[in-house]
């Protein structure tokens, strides 16, 4: 959809679906779980893609298809234009090297039982083959990269507040040297104060190191706030993408309106239109036909229950999954 020209990482139609099985001896499937029903994405080197929406949306179970925690049910991810579902074992874990995550929870993503250095080092212990203290040098050398004392290998996630476990997850994923990290939610689950600090660090670090970031998360003011180019996902589907500045200031889909409505401004004295989304985001097992947010929205007409919308360009690097044209 965006320039080709330097793009890393790409999504092409990708579909995971999830079986629903009932009976206790004799499974037979009884439906599908429609999780990310048709996703195309792309990434360019250095930059960051932002993938927004509410839980449930499959924003997770995509990154979980990047990571390959799971297999795609369809459709393909190309990693420096090349499929990885067609790489050899030894390019499996060259990608694996490449591509690292840092979660949601710091408090739950770290072992209780490890030390820091064991915790930071599992990376280079699973994929490179290097000595232990070449291992305990990388562990310090990041510890410095997001602002640690590198005198605190030996402590435990317990002994650092929740700001400080983030660091030391992002210095987790720092340590095989990625080209991508996937951060799913990675400042939810911390205090306000510390949130502005933490996107900062990864900003620096992405400036740095020359780091491609897939951002999750259901904060559009954050998503802003990191990305270049922003997707918008709702029910397995992407309703808008395109570069993040036009979407945050001319969203073209009603339900990216009303996430932008529901986010903190800026601005306190700026004016803000209140958007109500009504209802609740319906379930992947029995999506809604047509277009899935039709329920929900203000502007639906009956084409809206008939057929779903394709992604169509509204303007340079912007597109958008409505019937109707509605500015923005």
């Amino acid at each position: 959809m965006l320039s080709t020209a330097n793009i890393l990482l790409e999504a092409r139609n990708l579909r995971k679906h999830f079986p629903i099985t009932k009976g206790f001896i004799r499974q037979k499937k009884a439906g599908w779980i429609r999780a990310v029903d048709g996703v195309s994405f792309s990434i360019n080197r250095g930059e960051t893609f932002g993938l927004v929406g509410e839980s449930g949306c499959g924003k997770t179970t995509t990154a979980k298809l990047v990571l390959l925690l799971e297999q795609p049910t369809s459709g393909s991810i190309l990693f420096g234009g090349e499929d990885i579902s067609a790489l050899s074992e030894t390019m499996l874990k060259q990608y694996s090297r490449s591509v690292q995550a840092v979660f949601q929870d710091p408090y739950g993503s770290l072992d209780p039982r490890m030390k820091v250095a064991n915790i930071i080092s599992e990376p280079l212990v699973v994929t490179h083959a290097i000595t232990r203290k070449a291992i305990i040098e990388r562990v310090k050398e990041v510890l410095l990269e997001v602002g640690l004392d590198p005198k605190s290998i030996n402590r435990f996630p317990h002994q650092f507040s929740g700001g400080q476990r983030q660091r030391i997850a992002v210095a987790r994923a720092l340590a095989s040297e990625p080209e991508v990290i996937i951060l799913d939610e990675p400042v939810s689950a911390l205090d306000v104060s510390i949130r502005a600090q933490l996107m900062n660090l990864l900003k620096d670090l992405q400036e740095r190191l020359g780091l491609t970031y897939f951002l999750i998360a259901h904060n559009l003011a954050v998503v802003k706030h990191m990305s270049n180019c922003i997707g918008v996902m709702y029910v397995g589907h992407i309703v808008e993408y395109g570069d993040a500045d036009e979407i945050h200031q001319h969203p073209c889909h009603p339900y990216t309106a009303g996430l932008l409505s529901a986010a903190l401004p800026a601005d306190p004295d700026a004016p803000n239109a209140e958007i109500i989304l009504s209802g609740e985001v319906p379930s992947p097992i029995n999506p809604p036909p047509g277009c899935r947010f039709h329920p929900r929205c203000s502007h639906a007409k009956g084409i809206c229950s008939e057929a779903g919308p394709i992604l169509r360009k509204v303007a340079a690097n912007h597109f958008v999954a409505c019937h109707f044209d509605l500015g923005g």
